[in-house]
């Protein structure tokens, strides 16, 4: 049985909603009835139908003052932030610039912070909910992206700590993608047998979908009991590499 969700008059902003989980997201809220905000530094070409798009640098408080406010001006509500903006270029801790690194932190942790300290009474005032978009490289070493694994920790920790301040107006839960296939995976992963080679490494068969972590977002912000909650969407985690050398198969 497929599950259906009514946001109907709900007003829902999704950070980084233009392409990658972020527009998968923002789509799945649109299908349900939801009015969406999408935010970027840059408009993209190819917005989710029907999203309506501001331009934000979500780790300057200036631009997200701004931002919040536009959507408070515009529809006098906020029901669902979901803090999907993130990322990080593959970056080894030693040789490379202290300021990257800080930016990556910025934009990992420190950007979810401040948007969802200013849709705070917003959010308050619905009785609504905030969904963090974590990584399982914030759960396991995270060799390469140091910065951004340990940010993606502490935006767990983040989401912990401020499900039980803002309890019970407010409900604050996370998700924790792992590998996912969104438009960049083929370049990322070296084409489409990457792909399907670093699916096999998953006991699911294959990368989370954008479909697949909509889904999770959607649940999470319905009204409900849960908070304070991290949903582990790896499809049952990677497959350890002792075992292909423990078994005789090298992958």
């Amino acid at each position: 049985m497929r599950i259906s969700y009514d946001y109907a008059g709900s007003v829902v902003l999704v950070t980084g909603g233009t392409k990658g989980l972020g527009a998968g997201i923002a789509g799945a809220f649109l299908s349900a009835g939801a009015q969406v905000v999408v935010c970027a530094r840059k408009e993209s070409r190819a917005l989710p139908e029907g999203a309506r798009f501001v331009a934000a640098d979500v780790r300057d408080p200036a631009e997200v003052d701004r931002l919040i406010g536009e959507i408070e001006e515009r529809h006098g509500r906020l029901d669902t932030v979901v803090n999907n903006a993130g990322g990080s270029p593959y970056a080894p801790l030693a040789g490379t610039s202290p300021r990257l690194h800080a930016r990556i932190v910025e934009l990992n942790l420190t950007a979810p912070l401040l948007v969802a300290q200013r849709a705070h009474p917003l959010l308050e005032a619905a009785g609504g909910s905030v969904v963090m978009i974590g990584s399982s490289s914030g759960a396991r070493p995270s060799p390469g992206t140091s910065a951004y694994g340990a940010a993606k920790a502490g935006l767990h920790h983040l989401a912990a700590c401020l499900a039980a301040e803002w309890a019970p107006r407010v409900r604050v839960n996370t998700v924790v993608v792992g590998l996912a296939e969104t438009e960049s995976a083929a370049g990322h992963y070296g084409g489409p047998e990457g792909v399907r080679r670093m699916g096999a490494t998953i006991p699911a068969g294959r990368m989370a979908l954008p479909g697949d972590v909509a889904g999770a977002c959607l649940w999470l912000a319905a009204p409900g009991y849960v908070t304070g909650a991290e949903i582990l969407l790896h499809g049952g985690g990677e497959i350890p590499a002792w075992r292909e050398i423990a078994s005789g198969h090298d992958g």
